[in-house]
């Protein structure tokens, strides 16, 4: 990456290739030729930054953008509840790599500190601190080339012997402010926690719409879930931080433009109940993808939410119900709809009707109990309905299934239904057993000269 025609920064393999930061575009060039030389973006930069620290609102909702390239996170109130230093170190890290950045990180008690911990060039160097005296002897050991106020004055601090931080803290600090200017001796209070410091915490946006430039064409919907990835950690942080839920959301897949353009692709994603984690988000969105066809190649990413609710609050239990959480049902049957298609995973409707074969109805499951009023009580009805029913034989007055009499135990019970339309229903239903207890529901037509006997359903 060049900035001025010199080398600001490079890739482990350019640097085994010979290059180095400060070279010059044509030494650079002549040393390794294949070698990608790009120049510097800042407003890129810049975006990639804030979308970096919209993802880390989901860790804590005090972050801060500093010089340079930096992010900070207050996380003192949230070591608990992420499992201690290390666990929240670990997912802070995760949230990044899913995001594509690379990050040297640092803990400590101050943001100073910890930005100095994480810019030491030794690689196996600790960069996790708790305690402000281990703060101390740390950075004591670290050169004072780090500290960005001291750069200017380098050269002589080098020629009195002083090129660590310890030993610039060690300098008289009346000679060392008219030497080197207040900005250096504020730095060292700060980062050794002598002085408080202050930080303009962002403020996540009204309503969330990110766009994402892609690299490159994408031709597999597949490839595009690792981009779309960056675009669900970002709502995520923005969802803790404002303690909201979704239930829809769209990603819009951008094509080319200009001459050959084309429509976007629209992706809706409904869910059965509110959610904001970014695993179940995420499992939900690589099933619509997986059964995506794309028509033409997409160049960009949109994910846009028009409407969240505030977050379902946690449940209290004692006892935890083993056959699983309402969250933990909404999640597999949003993982069932975005799989097999909304229109195949349906629940029962109950329908204000008598007649058993247009008592019940089908909706999609991700639309909840519909409104049809108060269930009817407790009827004893078998859940295995024949359709359509079948007929019996009559012998000695008794109905006979599969060869065996069969007993009538209760009824009958009356439906007279119908009328309004073509269905009439006019029956007597009864409970019968046969001679290993299995129990049936029958149903005797009425009114007609011929009385026939029915099977309408098995009983479990």
């Amino acid at each position: 990456m060049l900035e001025q025609e010199r080398i600001a920064a490079l890739t482990p393999a350019a640097a085994a290739a010979g290059l180095q930061p400060g070279m010059r575009r044509a030494g650079a060039a002549a040393l390794a030729p294949s070698i990608a030389l790009l120049a510097r973006d800042l407003p890129a930069e810049n975006r990639i930054l804030r979308a970096a620290a919209l993802a880390l609102l989901q860790y804590t909702p005090d972050i801060a953008l500093a010089e340079p390239d930096t992010v900070l996170l207050q996380v003192d109130a949230s070591l608990a509840y992420f499992g201690g230093p290390r666990a929240l170190h670990r997912r802070v890290a995760a949230t990044l790599r899913a995001m594509g950045l690379h990050a040297s990180m640092g803990q400590a008690p101050t943001a100073q500190g910890a930005w100095l911990l994480a810019r030491q060039a030794a690689p196996r160097a600790p960069r996790r601190v708790l305690k402000a005296a281990t703060l101390a002897r740390r950075l004591d050991a670290l050169p004072c080339a780090l500290l960005p106020s001291a750069q200017p004055r380098l050269d002589w601090l080098h020629d009195i012997g002083c090129r660590t931080l310890g030993a610039l803290r060690r300098l008289p600090r009346a000679g060392l402010q008219r030497r080197c200017g207040t900005e250096l001796v504020r730095a060292l209070d700060t980062a050794y926690g002598a002085i408080p410091e202050c930080h303009a915490w962002i403020q996540p946006p009204a309503r969330f719409r990110q766009r994402l430039e892609l690299p490159d064409y994408i031709e597999h919907a597949g490839a595009v879930l690792a981009s779309a990835r960056r675009l669900l950690e970002q709502l995520c942080g923005w969802l803790a931080v404002r303690q909201r839920a979704v239930r829809h959301l769209t990603l819009v897949l951008e094509h080319e433009r200009g001459r050959h353009a084309r429509p976007p692709t629209v992706l809706p994603l409904s869910l059965a109940q509110p959610a904001w984690q970014q695993p179940h988000l995420l499992g939900l969105l690589r099933e619509k993808l997986g059964r995506l066809q794309l028509e033409a190649p997409v160049i960009a990413l949109v994910l846009r939410v028009a409407d969240t609710v505030e977050q379902p609050a946690a449940s209290t239990c004692l006892f935890p119900d083993p056959g699983g959480t309402p969250a933990e049902h909404a999640r597999l049957l949003d993982l069932l709809s975005a799989r097999l298609g909304r229109e195949r995973v349906l629940h029962a409707q109950p329908v204000a009707d008598h007649r058993p074969e247009t008592a019940n109805g089908w909706q999609a499951a991700q639309d909840g109990p519909g409104g049809q009023g108060a269930l009817p009580g407790l009827l004893d009805r078998p859940f295995w309905l024949l359709d359509p029913p079948v007929p019996l034989q009559v012998v000695h007055n008794r109905p006979v299934y599969a060869g065996q009499p069969l007993r009538l135990v209760r009824g009958p019970e009356r439906i007279e239904s119908g009328w309004w339309d073509a269905a009439l229903t006019v029956r007597d239903y009864f409970v019968a057993e046969d001679a290993a207890a299995a129990r049936y529901w029958l149903y005797r037509e009425r009114d007609t000269e011929h009385a026939r006997w029915f099977l309408h359903g098995r009983y479990a």
